[in-house]
């Protein structure tokens, strides 16, 4: 692709995306406002006559709660994202004084090994709800507007007809890396009762490939007891999340021939949930 038609396509991507946003805020002028962009200017980005300076697209993109680089992205992939409310969602988390402490103090080791973790993933992990099957989620790593930001989808088919979906689980939360390992911490924002949180290590022989680790969930529920178990990430691609990796989400047998053989090793044969007594 020649580097005319790179420029044409940026134009073409920010300015749907840009559509887009603004069709789930309300009138442009009142973005303009709000945002301080010139009108007639705004106009020509929304037209996709005229790319934004960097300045303003990282205007644009903070007014909106979103990364520059996420503006630029497939259309399909970007609505994906807002249609599942990951970005709002996780908006007003970060808004929270306690969240903005937190923040300050780990922006900087984000800024500085944030890149080499960016993309798609699959987890895996045993499932607290379905005895002895493997969950498999889809997860995305992704720049927010000052560090990194996660999100993943799990879908639980019915005992009854394995083909329907019975629940859906979203979870948004940060990514720190620190000292070689990846934190994570999120909250589960359908039922809106659940805190996770996980450490991950890289697999040495590939450090992105692979991702091994443990994660925790408490719930506000008495019938959902807190549970800890093995944690493991696949990388599969650069980007953002797109309607056919959510498809990919269900839980699997525990010896199902899909799930990679080095997470079939680590994960073991024993599906017990480490809970409390």
């Amino acid at each position: 692709m020649q580097e005319d038609d790179l420029d044409l396509t940026r134009i073409e991507r920010f300015a749907a995306n840009l559509r887009y946003v603004c069709d789930q805020r309300g009138s442009v002028s009142n973005i303009c406002r709000k945002a301080q962009i010139n009108r007639q200017q705004f106009n020509k980005y929304l037209a996709g006559k005229h790319l934004p300076s960097k300045a303003n697209t990282r205007i644009i993109a903070n007014y909106f709660g979103l990364s520059p680089e996420v503006m630029f992205s497939d259309s399909d992939e970007f609505q994906a994202l807002v249609e599942g409310n990951f970005f709002e969602t996780f908006n007003r988390l970060r808004r929270q004084p306690q969240a903005i402490k937190f923040l300050s103090s780990v922006m900087g080791s984000a800024e500085t090994s944030g890149p080499s973790l960016v993309g798609v993933y699959d987890r895996y992990q045993y499932s607290s709800i379905y005895q002895r099957r493997i969950l498999k989620a889809s997860l995305c790593i992704y720049r927010g507007p000052d560090l990194l930001q996660h999100t993943y989808v799990e879908r639980f088919p019915s005992h009854d007809n394995p083909s329907m979906t019975a629940y859906t689980f979203r979870y948004h939360g940060f990514v720190l890396p620190i000292e070689g390992r990846v934190f994570t911490i999120d909250f589960e924002s359908i039922q809106r009762n659940e805190l996770t949180f996980g450490i991950l290590s890289a697999v040495q022989r590939s450090s992105k490939t692979f991702m091994f680790g443990i994660t925790s969930g408490i719930a506000a529920s008495m019938f959902r007891q807190p549970f800890s178990t093995r944690l493991a990430l696949h990388y599969r691609k650069p980007g953002l999340l797109t309607r056919s990796d959510l498809e990919g989400t269900t839980t699997l047998d525990m010896n199902h021939p899909s799930i990679p053989r080095e997470i079939r090793e680590y994960l073991g044969d024993n599906p017990d949930m480490i809970m409390p007594h």
